[in-house]
This record gives C-alpha cells, structure tokens and sequence, in this order.
C-alpha cells in the first residue's frame, strides 16, 4: 500500500485521522512499522494548544515502538526487529554533539514536536536513532523513552547506594526518576499535591514512603529531583535538601529560578538540569527491564487503538490523575 493512517492535530483541540503517503527509504536512515506508542505530556500540551513554539498541523508521538522495515548499514537491526525509536535528532556537528551529550544539540528537533511524529503506522528516521529490543515485549518497548528521561537524571545525579532521595512529583516522569533512584540503592521519598497519583506510586513502588504536599515529614535529603513542572515548586524544592546535597531538576517550564544564595551556599549545593536522555540511559532502561527490576505492567494503565485515541486522548487530557501511561496500539 502506499498510503497509510495517521493521527493529526490540526489545531489545539482538535483530532483527525488523516491518509498520508508511506515513508519513503532513504539513504541512513530506516522505516519503522509503529507497532506501540506512548502518550506524553507533551502531546496532552500539544492537543490542549500550551506548548510554545509549536507549529500546526502535527503528528505527536516520540514514545515509540515498532519493527524494522529496512536492515541498518551496520547489521545491528534486522528487517522485522523489535527496536526502539530515540525521537531526539540532532545536527552531529554542535559542540554538545561532539562533546558526547547530544541529548542537548543546539539544534535539536523531537519527533512528534519540532517535526512530524510516531502517531502514524509508518516513519522513518536516521538508524542512529534506533535501538534494537530484544527480549522485550512490543508494548514494554514505547516506554523505553520516558523511563529514561528518569534514568538520565539519576545518572546525572551520581546518587550513592545508601543515600535518601525525593522526587517531587509523581507523574510519569518523576515514577521513572524514582524507579531508577531505588535500583540505585537510594531510600525513596514521593511527594505529590494528588492522593490519586501517590496510591498509584505506591503501587508500582511500594518500598518508596508516599507524602501528599502540605503533610510532608520534616527532614532532609542528599538528592532531590523536581518532576512537578511547577516554577513554585522547583523554587520551593531547595529547602528540602540536605548539606552538601544535589538538587536535579528534571522539569523544564517557562520561568525564573530564584534561591536565597545564603540557603544555596550553605548547603554547598550542587544544581543540576536534566534533559532528555542518552543512548546509555535507553541501554540502561532496557536491561533493567530485561532483569524484571521495572515493574512494566504497573506503568501501563490504560490503553487504546490509533483510531480510538481521537476520542480517548481528549478523555484523558482532561483528567491524567488516575493514569500513569496510556499506550495507543497500532
């Protein structure tokens, strides 16, 4: 066939399914038959019209899964192979490219955001960009990427075995924050303003204390990782830190961060962004879940076709408390 379904947003609000031309192949680069794609906050900002800079129409979806319909140039990916899609494409010559972090190109562009994304039965992109999956399953395989979102940080973090460690915020990306932290030996903390998002934390990582914002315990912790998207929170997140303690901030909002030095430099405080993630974060994810440290099934709440998502995602957009990842299968 030489067309195929894709999901578009033409404009904030509004979802339609559309008939496009199949990718064609190109040069280094390789098509992917979308088999699992996962709904981000970004796409629910996205549909809702609140990310900046973003032009319409679009295809969302840089959570993504599917299988190889093209052999890479190396002989790493196979026709038929289960791989991941890394939806960060970057220019290779910038100095973060160069200098092995680009995670933070200067030109950086994210599918399903700056271009066309994975909402769609077919794309195609560089074979750099892709990851073989073996031994995962098709669905486990879309929640690579945001899980290593949060491995990144933790990675960024260089938390000890042994040490204590918050994350503010209990969403999707905080929970992988927190997965990872734990699999690094830290004692987890959750915190949360929603009662719904905290029993769903404690059931995917239930050797984590939960504490709803407002009913905090007093004390403090060697890294704190802000996941909240919230400028009021990440200005608030300092004074949970321990001295000589390592703050992560994790979400990326419009805003300015804004501590009391004296409170800064007592602790000696080491403060850190986190964006994206690398191919050793991706690596990293996967064979925690190849081991079964990642507790997949929990992640997964709720799912739906290509199809369905016209009306399911504007369902959940409206009310993301009672689900941690909504997956749409193609």
């Amino acid at each position: 066939m030489s067309e195929m379904k894709a999901l578009l947003c033409t404009q904030p609000g509004q979802l339609t399914m559309v008939t496009r031309p199949r990718p064609a192949p190109a040069a280094g680069h390789v098509r992917v038959r979308i088999g699992h794609i996962g709904i981000c906050g970004t796409d629910y900002h996205i549909f809702g019209g609140q990310q900046p800079f973003l032009a319409y129409p679009r295809v969302m979806g840089h959570e993504l899964s599917g299988r190889a319909l093209d052999a890479s140039s190396d002989g790493t990916i196979a026709v038929g192979d289960l791989v991941v899609v890394n939806p960060y494409l970057t220019c290779g010559t910038c100095r973060a490219c160069t200098g092995g972090t680009p995670n933070c190109c200067e030109a950086i562009a994210v599918l399903g955001v700056h271009v066309d994304g994975g909402m769609a039965e077919e794309i195609v992109v560089p074979e750099g960009n892709l990851y073989p999956a073996q031994g995962l399953d098709d669905r486990a395989a879309a929640m690579v990427e945001f899980l290593a979102i949060g491995a990144h940080g933790v990675a960024r973090s260089r938390l000890r075995a042994g040490s204590s460690a918050l994350i503010v915020g209990a969403g999707p990306i905080g929970l992988g924050a927190a997965i990872f932290a734990a699999i690094e030996g830290a004692t987890v903390t959750l915190r949360d303003s929603s009662a719904d998002r905290l029993a769903l934390a404690a059931d995917v990582l239930p050797q984590a204390r939960t504490e709803r914002v407002g009913q905090e315990t007093p004390g403090s912790y060697d890294t704190v990782f802000d996941a909240t998207g919230n400028i009021g929170a990440m200005n608030a997140g300092l004074a949970w830190l321990a001295h000589s303690g390592t703050y992560v901030l994790l979400s990326v909002v419009k805003g300015d961060l804004s501590f009391a030095d004296p409170e800064f430099h007592k602790r000696e405080t080491t403060l850190l962004a986190s964006r994206n993630a690398l191919k050793s974060d991706f690596e990293h994810v996967m064979a925690c879940m190849r081991d079964g440290r990642v507790p997949v099934d929990k992640l997964a709440t709720h799912t739906t076709s290509l199809e369905d998502a016209v009306t399911r995602l504007p369902e959940w957009a409206q009310d993301r408390g009672t689900l941690i990842k909504a997956i749409i299968h193609v």
